[in-house]
């Protein structure tokens, strides 16, 4: 990893921490991953035509995934251009890759779950956690809400915060807005419904690809941060369907104490899941604030990862 986007990185995350995408500024221009999505919607409607065969659906998918993360790359290297090269660049640098991470946002959204359960409210409770997962909530207990948000959150840990700093540190701006598009697009497409089963399969593959080392390293950060987790990581992190997801999930199931994971209802339909850290107890109200003190440590450590080795290495030179 190049010195200076190691750097970049460490500053990012703590410009991330400390302000977030600005709402005034999403207000006026939106959001770079809301450009992905738009772009992203429109190869869906004019190239995975229903008249097309699998063959014909998936051909195009790869094409639409590589003209999403040449877009994205080509957006990243536009903004690495405008920052020109004075000795204020680095910071300007940073300052692009803020909108790439979700480190603060992510907080906001899992606190807006975790206040009202706090106050015992659970109807507001479920209105929060169904802006943030896909399952159905109508009819979630406290316990239920608890283990949605706290998947959400050791996952997008992965998502939205170590794999962009990850790739910005690896390629500066280029590479960190090649993986937003590419993720941005799985989470778009990249489902095994009929419509997207062809078209989305090369986008789906594309961010198993580049999620495979961050969502270990991810991992890793959850079980050292929550002090523990690491033996249930590595027995359970490979039963989930992804290859990737569980290693974030299954090393904040062995940190909280918690199982996380099993069935849950989709439109209405049962679906098994992989289950972690089996026989422990359900989450609960007090373990979700755990799992947000868990993340706040966890977000510190990768920021202070950056920061050290870049100065390591700086001094070594």
């Amino acid at each position: 990893m190049p010195l200076t986007h190691m750097l970049e990185a460490a500053l990012a995350l703590g410009l991330d921490a400390a302000f977030g995408y600005p709402r005034a500024v999403q207000q006026r221009i939106g959001h770079p991953v809301e450009w992905i999505g738009a772009l992203i919607t429109a190869l869906d409607r004019r190239f995975n035509r229903e008249t097309d065969g699998p063959p014909r659906r998936r051909l195009n998918g790869v094409l639409a995934m590589l003209a999403t993360a040449g877009s994205g790359a080509a957006f990243g290297w536009v903004l690495q251009a405008a920052c020109g090269c004075s000795r204020f660049s680095p910071l300007l640098r940073a300052v692009a890759a803020v909108p790439g991470l979700a480190q603060r946002s992510l907080l906001e959204h899992v606190e807006a779950v975790a206040e009202p359960l706090r106050k015992e409210r659970l109807g507001a409770a479920r209105t929060a956690v169904g802006r943030i997962v896909g399952r159905d909530v109508d009819h979630l207990d406290e316990a239920g809400v608890a283990l949605a948000v706290i998947e959400s959150l050791a996952e997008s840990f992965n998502d939205g915060v170590v794999a962009p700093a990850f790739w910005l540190a690896v390629g500066g701006l280029p590479a960190l807005y090649a993986y937003k598009a590419l993720n941005t697009a799985d989470s778009l497409i990249g489902h095994r419904e009929t419509r997207w089963r062809a078209f989305g399969w090369a986008s789906a593959r594309a961010d198993d690809l580049v999620n495979l080392i961050p969502a270990r390293i991810a991992g890793a950060l959850i079980a050292l941060a929550g002090g523990g987790g690491w033996r249930t990581m590595l027995r359970d992190a490979p039963r989930h369907a992804s290859p990737n997801a569980g290693w974030p999930e299954a090393a904040m199931a062995g940190a909280l104490g918690v199982q996380l994971g099993g069935a849950v209802a989709y439109d209405g339909v049962m679906t098994e899941r992989s289950v972690f850290n089996a026989g422990s107890a359900d989450p609960g109200t007090n373990d979700l604030n755990r799992a947000l003190a868990v993340y706040g440590r966890a977000s510190l450590l990768l920021g202070a990862g950056f920061l050290v080795y870049g100065m390591v290495r700086r001094r070594a030179r």
